[in-house]
């Protein structure tokens, strides 16, 4: 080794942190994080930079993005081509930025997540608004730095009159730490910078008022304002973001969801793909067609809609399982004199405010020394003037130039010094303090000499002697008012005020992003209207929802209007009403339980078969639904302690099971009571603990019991006997549940399969202990048929029929009068050779409910 060179022993731990600091260090100054003053990361900065030099303002041609990448990159900023490229193409996408920076002529790329042309065949110049951003650069109003090679200079910060951080945002990911930036509306960010210029102990819940949320390039729709204020309070906080979609109903009432904004940084082709991928899978049902439409006229993916699915919640399932709803984490960390921090709203309107106003204060001393200059020379011009005649003598007396400047310092031209100074005293003495070499004893400067050697001859006129004076004096009234602006705070931020101003109305705009103050909380429950619905399922397992409307009352008798059309051999075996948000509990003939939202039942028209069950639920193709009942929620524990379920079969069994048993919905449903082989489940009904059960058979029995007669049983368990079945032919066909207070206006219907049917008072039922054959409540012969139904009606229900062929009829119970337990009954509906009644249900007349149905006249259509 050397003998000038020797081995230093150094901890290898304190050299890893030592060097692991220094480059950490280095990245987030020179690299990932913006600074707080101007907004900019280095490689923003530089490439700004660059274009000015080049002269590429907004007035100017677009010049090869090559040339300007090679200028950055050659002087500025040697980290690569593509980083500066890149960078440059971004400051151009107004899909980016909220006020791009960059005017690009040519492929800059798209929202599909397109790359854009090489930069040999893009062209570029900045925007009219980057003009505000590098103004009074030249005025000394910004420090410089050397380049990486010592060889130039270039501003360490730009001095922007746009608060460009809040604006445009910005994102980093340096060493350790990374930053996240939402950009915001301009018009809105200058009215918060003036509210707090004008006040500066302003709260940022004040500040709110003017700035109001993030406003991003892509619009679309801020779902709730929690996660705004937590970032604007505190510098971190987490904000939802929708695209814009509306439904629209084409001629042939079928539905499409138009989406014409989407979240900020979503890929558009990533967004469709997903769509169809989710729709592919069945993860989202109802969607039938997914086309991108976008146009040079703006943006349009267009969903398509299958006829029996609702868009409202195909879109909600798009807002849930798509990024067509974003979330993006704000993290406000910038560099402030150096040093990274993280900063609230106010934090960064208060750094603003403090750099603009030390951009004026260093503009305000570059243009007050200039000022002071040009009044030093004027003052020289004015006493040269004065004494032109004796200027000229000594001038054309001089042998050379520097003989001529050094005689004219010396004030040789002057014959009587003392009348001199009494004249022009206090001109001169005022050209002492513009900081310009003045030897001891002399007239004049050597600046003021060489300007009155410089003066062209036509300077010597009377009229240009008139406007040196005029410029000294607007250079005079312009010194004070520098020196005014320097010495007034107020004054200063005045300026800040005003220049805001100027900038607001030359670009403030409109907010693009509206603000909704819903929660962030997806809820598709509360976008589909509580609304009442018939809920239809027909016996080979076919479901639907149409709305109640779409029936009308019509007089007892009558042949009624087309109600669902069914398959073959199909017919509607359960009509009901239900609102759109209730639990539908589906109950199988093995036994499962199973859950649905009511709103999650395809609505289809009266005439539509619907949808099978199995492709709404996990039920197997060999189960099918043989009860339900409506339960209007399932998380109130008040509710789910104070009621249960009672199950019958058609043998005769009955079960009672507290409801809380089955308030968990299951995806592959719940085991919900044990069934005896050749037996099947027929109905289920709720009840409150004080309710009274009625059990009718095909036969014409009826029981009456008490629901306190009944154990709570598990959910497994197969139950106890309600009513003796008078024969193997003979089966259960209802079950009634009544309460002595709230159902003590009710009376019992029962119906035949030929259309006959009657109500009594329920009281005309005497109670029986359960188990045994009950009392007769309709006589039944070949005339009635065989009895199908057993109802609770009040005079103001709607009786609802529907026979085997899907006519319906509705008739109000108010035609029907109440009889005796042991008569016959009367004639509901007309029956063509060969129907049945399949079902019958009771609609309340106070929903007042109309239908546009035309009346089917008997024929078959």
């Amino acid at each position: 080794m050397p003998d000038k060179q020797r081995i230093i022993p150094v901890n290898i731990e304190d050299q890893m942190k030592s060097a692991y600091i220094d480059y950490s260090m280095s990245v987030i100054v020179s690299r990932a994080l913006p600074d707080v003053r101007d907004g900019l990361k280095p490689v923003h900065r530089r490439v700004l930079f660059g274009m000015n030099e080049l002269g590429l303002s907004f007035r100017s041609a677009h010049k090869k993005s090559a040339r300007i990448v090679g200028e950055v990159l050659g002087k500025y900023h040697p980290h690569g081509d593509s980083s500066v490229y890149d960078t440059m193409v971004r400051m151009a996408q107004e899909w980016s930025l909220r006020y791009p920076l960059v005017d690009g002529q040519g492929n800059f790329g798209s929202m599909d997540g397109d790359s854009p042309a090489a930069m040999r065949y893009t062209e570029a110049r900045m925007q009219r608004i980057s003009e505000t951003v590098l103004g009074d650069l030249d005025k000394d109003t910004v420090d410089f730095q050397l380049n990486f090679d010592d060889t130039l200079k270039e501003p360490t910060v730009m001095p922007t009159r746009v608060p460009l951080l809040l604006v445009n945002g910005a994102s980093g990911i340096a060493v350790g730490m990374a930053t996240n930036m939402l950009p915001h509306n301009l018009t809105e960010v200058v009215d918060g910078i003036m509210a707090t210029v004008d006040n500066p102990e302003i709260t940022i819940d004040e500040l709110m008022r003017h700035i109001k949320a993030p406003d991003f390039p892509t619009g679309g729709i801020i779902y709730g304002m929690d996660g705004v204020r937590e970032a604007f309070r505190t510098g971190r906080g987490r904000v939802v973001v929708r695209g814009r979609a509306t439904i629209q109903v084409d001629d042939h009432d079928r539905e499409a969801i138009i989406i014409s904004e989407i979240p900020y940084q979503v890929n558009k082709a990533t967004l469709v793909a997903k769509i169809a991928e989710l729709a592919n899978e069945g993860k989202i049902t109802g969607i039938s067609d997914v086309r991108d439409e976008s146009d040079r006229d703006g943006l349009r993916i267009v969903i398509e809609v299958k006829r029996d699915a609702m868009a409202n919640i195909v879109l909600s399932y798009l807002y849930k399982f798509t990024p067509l709803q974003s979330s993006f984490g704000v993290n406000n960390v910038a560099l402030v004199r150096g040093r990274p921090m993280t900063l609230n709203l106010k934090d960064m309107v208060e750094e603003f405010i403090d750099f603009r106003i030390e951009v004026i204060q260093r503009r305000t001393v570059f243009e007050l020394n200039k000022a002071l200059a040009r009044a030093h020379i004027l003052i020289g011009l004015l006493v040269a003037l004065d004494y032109l005649d004796e200027v000229i003598a000594l001038i054309r007396a001089s042998s050379n130039p520097d003989d001529a400047r050094e005689a004219l310092m010396r004030g040789d031209f002057i014959d009587d010094k003392d009348a001199f100074w009494n004249k022009f005293r206090a001109l001169v003495e005022e050209a002492q303090t513009a900081e310009l070499v003045v030897l001891e004893g002399d007239v004049l400067s050597e600046a003021q000499a060489r300007a009155i050697l410089d003066m062209r001859l036509q300077r010597l006129t009377g009229l240009e002697l008139d406007k040196i004076r005029d410029e000294y004096a607007e250079i005079r009234h312009l010194i004070d008012d520098l020196r005014d602006i320097l010495g007034s705070e107020a004054r200063q931020r005045a300026i800040v005020k005003e220049e805001l101003l100027d900038i607001k109305t030359r670009f403030g705009d409109e907010r693009r992003s509206e603000i909704s103050h819903d929660t962030a909380d997806i809820s598709i429950t509360d976008m589909i209207a509580n609304e009442d619905v018939v809920v239809t399922i027909s016996k080979l397992g076919y479901i639907k929802r149409t709305p109640v409307s779409e029936y009308r009352a019509q007089s007892r008798g009558g042949r009624g209007s087309r109600g669902s059309r069914t398959r073959d051999q199909d017919f509607v075996e359960h009509l009901f009403i239900a609102s759109n948000h209730n639990y539908l509990m589906l109950f199988t003939e093995q036994g499962r339980c199973f859950w649905l939202r009511i709103y999650e039942i395809p609505e289809a028209g009266k005439q539509s078969a619907g949808r099978v069950i199995q492709n709404l639920i996990a039920m197997p193709m060999d189960d099918t639904v043989r009860a339900y009942i409506s339960v209007p929620d399932l998380t109130d524990e008040a509710f789910l302690a104070n009621h249960s379920i009672i199950f019958a079969t058609k043998k005769g069994v009955v079960k009672k099971t507290s409801l809380e048993l089955y308030s968990r919905p299951r995806a592959n449903g719940i085991n919900a009571i044990t069934i005896n082989e050749g037996d099947q489940l027929l109905e289920v009904r709720l009840t409150n603990g004080s309710s009274h059960v009625f059990l009718a058979t095909s036969k014409g029995q009826a029981i009456h019991f008490e629901e306190e007669k009944v154990r709570n049983m598990g959910r497994t368990a197969t139950g106890v006997r309600g009513i003796s079945l008078d024969g193997e032919d003979d089966a259960v066909i209802g079950m009634v549940t009544l309460d002595h207070v709230e159902d003590a206006d009710k009376t019992i219907l029962v119906v035949s399969a030929q259309g006959m049917g009657k109500r009594s008072d329920w009281e005309e039922y005497r109670i029986t202990n359960r188990g045994g054959k009950g009392v007769r409540t309709l006589k039944v012969t070949e005339k009635t048929g065989n009895l199908v139904a057993i109802k609770a009606v009040t005079e103001t229900d709607d009786l609802m029929i529907t026979n085997r062929s899907g006519i319906v009829i509705r008739t109000s119970m108010d035609e029907l009068r109440v009889m005796g337990r042991s008569t016959q009954g009367v004639r509901l509906i007309k029956l063509e050779p060969g129907d049945e009644i399949a079902d019958v249900a009771i609609v309340s007349t106070v929903e007042n409910l109309e239908s546009e149905a035309e009346e089917v006249k008997g024929e078959e259509e």
